[in-house]
């Protein structure tokens, strides 16, 4: 499965950006996640949708950012509300079969898609 993110790019403190996650197969029974890498840190999982259970959020991040998924679509988004310039980062979509931030990622990583928050 390939994975591609796009939706990215440069807003204001308190703006919105919808991030699309498109995979080349069929996503279903996989749990699927956004993470992010900022500069000088390592990658961290910014929140998580399986395909039965409610998702899972960072603290960092509850009540700011919504993710969803359409299987018919192949397709995971993140919704990202009252943007914060420490959101700043690149953000990626994978599925981590071990747990949340275990480690054990099922697909090799996109590019990415570069979030900026600044005024």
């Amino acid at each position: 499965v390939k994975l591609v993110e796009s939706g990215g790019g440069s807003v204001q403190p308190g703006g919105s950006l919808r991030l699309t996650c498109a995979a080349s197969e069929n996503i279903i029974g996989y749990s699927m996640g956004w993470y992010r890498q900022a500069p000088g840190k390592q990658r961290e999982p910014v929140a998580v949708v399986p395909n039965w259970e409610s998702p899972t959020y960072d603290d960092s991040v509850k009540g700011r950012f919504f993710i969803s998924r359409d299987n018919s679509k192949n397709s995971v988004y993140l919704q990202m509300t009252s943007l914060k310039p420490e959101d700043t980062a690149e953000y990626f979509c994978n599925s981590d079969r071990c747990g949340w931030n275990a480690g054990c990622y099922e697909f090799e990583w996109g590019q990415g898609t570069q979030v900026t928050v600044s005024s």
